[in-house]
């Protein structure tokens, strides 16, 4: 009876060790955080790799692109809603497309931008969009200056954080319209869900995992070969105490196959460029960039 005795405790002493941590597995609370005045700088760098199937020959499409990206706060409620202007003071992009030399315009320093990318130099260096944002990352409003060029996105400009406290492991979802320019001039929506896990907590710092899956059928070679470059997977840095990104990765590479006799032009604009580092998490004051 005295072992039988020793070897239930131990059990129970056994069970107790695997349980409790879980049980009391430590959750966070993520919520943006802005301060009137300040200006969020970020080094943005966005790359492109689109590999086509025309009649049955393989051709590669590459865009690279360096910018800034620029929040200036302008007012903050008392429940944490920003207004913001939103800008890009300076780009500079490289796009080769198949059987042709590459092309590169860097606003710092071309007078004059070269063909094709007239509308991204339009965009440039001046306010694009007055943007209300509540602390869970949600628009609530959005005013758009009358810029030729600038890019019509009704879509998210950040990554949504959920409603409750969360663990290690926690996901949610986030329906979302993807917004395509048409050669006709007009924008096609294209339905998309983003899916976020939280993967680790790390000195204050969260690693959310995202990945974006299109919902809506794409059949058009021109509108595929845009949509394909929004699919894909990356890792978003949120720093809790401070209430921001501080950096993110994104990785997308594409195969998609036309029977068109050529493929879809490729173009770029300021308002898809979503990843970088801010140039100071804690102080994101006016500073000269390099």
């Amino acid at each position: 009876m005295k072992i039988k005795l020793v070897f239930i405790c131990g059990l129970s002493f056994l069970y107790l060790a695997v349980k409790s941590p879980a049980a009391e597995q430590e959750k966070y609370t993520l919520r943006y955080s802005f301060h009137p005045g300040e200006t969020l700088r970020w080094n943005v760098e966005h790359r492109s790799l689109v590999r086509t199937a025309v009649s049955g020959t393989d051709q590669t499409a590459e865009t690279v692109s360096y910018s800034e990206k620029v929040w200036r706060v302008k007012d903050v409620k008392p429940d944490g809603a920003a207004t913001f202007e939103q800008l890009v003071p300076w780009v500079d992009m490289r796009q080769k497309l198949p059987g042709g030399s590459e092309i590169r315009y860097d606003s710092r320093t071309d007078a004059k931008p070269p063909i094709g990318f007239e509308d991204v130099a339009a965009s440039v260096g001046v306010p694009l969009s007055i943007i209300t944002l509540d602390a869970k990352g949600k628009i609530l409003q959005r005013k758009r200056m009358e810029v030729k060029g600038a890019a019509v996105n009704d879509g998210a400009i950040t990554i949504p954080l959920p409603d409750e406290p969360i663990a290690v492991g926690h996901l949610w979802t986030f329906p979302c319209d993807i917004d395509v320019p048409l050669e006709s001039g007009g924008v096609k929506k294209i339905k998309a869900l983003q899916q976020f896990k939280l993967e680790s907590v790390k000195t204050g710092v969260a690693s959310i995992r995202v990945s974006t899956q299109i919902i809506s059928p794409v059949t058009e070679p021109a509108i595929e070969a845009q949509v394909v470059q929004r699919e894909g997977t990356g890792v978003v840095r949120f720093d809790i105490d401070a209430g921001r990104i501080v950096g993110s990765k994104w990785t997308s590479t594409s195969t998609w196959s036309a029977s068109a006799a050529r493929p879809a032009a490729s173009t770029m604009s300021p308002a898809l460029l979503n990843s970088g580092s801010p140039k100071s998490p804690k102080s994101p004051q006016n500073r000269p960039m390099p």
